[in-house]
């Protein structure tokens, strides 16, 4: 996948490369959509762990922190790992049809979860600062819902936007990134990063420590 893309991902090259014949790697997966959806599971795992581990290295009462150690994390596993972001994020992979349910939805919930518990912690400051917004728990999904106030009682359905608005702010930077689109305008991709993220602390009410 690192040397040829999405479209390299197949049985008969992954048992090439390990020494195997085509057939005895079906041992292991019965299609190629099994092993593809292994694939996304771990890597979407993978940085998940990584994200919750940088947040939980800050302080509780430092919600500034734990949002910039997300947001850097973010950006370092996905400039250290492109292949894996893309995966996750981005190409789709020719042919494959994910499970139902998708292909990583334990990684999926905890990255929901995650975000919207760093929007919960700093919801009280930051609501006043928000633009009027007349949401409803009807706009969203009802599988996030119920993850919201199973836990995240008392949180509006307004703080589930925000939350929606800064994983896209989040996103949306390294992505740019990722994907090259920032090489031609700028030899500081990590400052300017860092200016986003700031504002996007800003937009929260918070000041970083330090």
């Amino acid at each position: 996948m690192a040397a040829r893309g999405p479209d390299a991902i197949t049985l008969r090259a992954i048992a090439r490369e390990m020494g195997m014949t085509a057939g005895a790697i079906y041992g292991y997966y019965a299609t190629r959509d099994d092993l593809i959806t292994t694939l996304i599971r771990d890597v979407h795992t993978s940085l998940i762990d990584t994200l919750e581990a940088a947040r939980d290295a800050a302080s509780r009462d430092d919600p500034a922190g734990r949002i910039l150690s997300w947001a850097r994390a973010f950006r370092d596993w996905a400039l250290a790992n492109p292949e894996g972001f893309r995966l996750i994020y981005g190409d789709p992979v020719p042919g494959y049809v994910a499970p139902d349910g998708g292909a990583a939805p334990e990684a999926e919930r905890r990255t929901c979860s995650g975000l919207t518990g760093l929007i919960a912690a700093v919801w009280p400051q930051a609501e006043p600062l928000q633009p009027l917004g007349d949401y409803r728990w009807s706009d969203f999904d009802a599988h996030l819902v119920a993850m919201v106030r199973d836990q995240f009682p008392g949180l509006p359905p307004a703080a589930v936007a925000l939350a929606l608005r800064v994983w896209g702010r989040l996103h949306g930077m390294v992505a740019l990134e990722v994907y090259g689109h920032l090489r031609h305008q700028t030899s500081e991709p990590e400052k300017i990063h860092r200016t986003e993220m700031l504002d996007l602390l800003s937009s929260l009410g918070l000041t970083p420590r330090g």
